[in-house]
């Protein structure tokens, strides 16, 4: 007899951590431009929980696979980074904030991928209902993007700090209502052929590549889009709800990307997000003051994060075997952080010394570039 797959417990944890992530992408750096720092220092400070997500993962999954107790490191990840984060409320200098981010993303960046093999776990092979799980932390995500882009129009951003560590405790609540589960490979032997060898297979390596170049064609918009908006005359209500919009789109896409994956290879899937990346830039560079451009730009974020996620997560499973997919995710999500950290970095420079429309062109030839590699260095396949 099969056992009931705690659904609840489990959407709730996607819940609450994405309801973080829709705090943190489009409101840290409207925050950090309220306490009154540069543009290039708020790149610096967006930057730096990107460089978290390089190493945390691959450190909490090490001690994940060797301790077996993911669980643990979840609860324990959650309580750490709400704690990090209450340092905010200590001093508001440059030095000490880079530390908080520091610190409290070093244990966010812990939590889910270790929650994710939990979860997978409790579905055993009923894998097709992870999505309906997983639905729940875009739900999450749009409802705090409104809901503080509303709060926002009439409250002050110092209210921001607090609404964050809520969403925080939240977390924390949600991992002790989940219970354990443990992956039916944990104990299984490894299998025959090392990581790096797998690595090295044709078009691995120029796919990691592509990896870092879309995610730091992402930099000006993870770090700059809500103030550009707001400097375009959009109100923070209605720049939640674009945010909001993006993530619809993506949730759609979501819906329908077996089917484009069963129609399309994997080349062609990834080349096609490259390419409507590389227009997306341009478009938010060059004419988001137009209300009408604007609603298309973020209906493309069913490409530039949804169809491309969804196929790198295709191509990271088909390209190692069992035992290696947490290293092969591993590096996925170091290279991702990589290239969103520089991107972060980049465009904190050339705000203000060239300009949005040119920030967002450099975004745009870093993804049309990710393109050209991938149309060029890897195979066709269907996924």
């Amino acid at each position: 007899m099969s056992v009931a797959v705690p659904y609840w417990r489990l959407s709730s944890f996607y819940f609450f951590y994405f309801c973080l992530l829709g705090g943190t992408a489009p409101f840290l750096a409207l925050y950090f431009h309220h306490l009154g720092f540069s543009s290039a220092r708020i790149g610096e400070l967006v930057a730096i929980p990107m460089l978290m997500r390089c190493v945390a993962p691959n450190l909490w999954g090490w001690l994940g696979d060797r301790s077996g107790k993911r669980l643990q490191i979840v609860r324990f990840g959650a309580l750490c980074t709400a704690l990090s984060f209450a340092g905010i409320f200590l001093g508001h200098s440059y030095a000490w904030l880079a530390l908080v981010m520091a610190g409290h993303a070093f244990f966010w960046h812990a939590v889910l991928p270790q929650f994710e093999v939990i979860t997978l776990a409790h579905l055993g092979e009923r894998t097709a209902s992870y999505s309906r799980i997983r639905l729940w932390g875009s739900i999450g995500f749009i409802c705090t993007v409104v809901g503080l882009g509303r709060l926002f129009d009439w409250a002050s951003l110092d209210s921001y700090p607090w609404a964050l560590l809520a969403i925080m405790l939240g977390i924390i609540g949600a991992s002790w209502w989940v219970p354990n589960a443990q992956p039916a490979w944990h104990h299984a032997e490894a299998p025959a052929g090392g990581f790096l060898a797998q690595l090295r297979r044709p078009g691995v390596i120029a796919f990691y590549v592509c990896v870092c170049l879309m995610q730091l064609s992402h930099g000006p918009y993870y770090t700059f889009i809500t103030l550009h908006l707001e400097t375009l005359g959009y109100s923070r209500g209605l720049i939640g709800q674009l945010w909001a919009l993006g993530v619809v789109a993506e949730v759609l896409l979501f819906l329908v990307m077996p089917r484009l994956l069963g129609r399309f290879s994997l080349r062609q899937v990834l080349a096609a997000s490259f390419l409507l990346a590389a227009l997306r830039w341009l478009l938010l560079g060059n004419l988001a003051g137009h209300l009408g451009v604007l609603l298309f730009a973020q209906l493309l974020h069913a490409a530039t994060f949804g169809s491309f996620h969804a196929a790198a997560i295709h191509f990271v499973q088909r390209s190692f075997q069992a035992r290696q997919q947490g290293q092969g995710q591993a590096l996925y999500a170091a290279l991702a952080g990589s290239g969103g950290a520089l991107g972060a970095l980049y465009s904190g420079y050339s705000w203000s010394s060239l300009g949005p429309a040119w920030t967002f062109a450099i975004a745009s030839l870093a993804a049309l570039g990710a393109a050209v590699i991938i149309l060029t260095r890897l195979k066709e396949e269907r996924a």
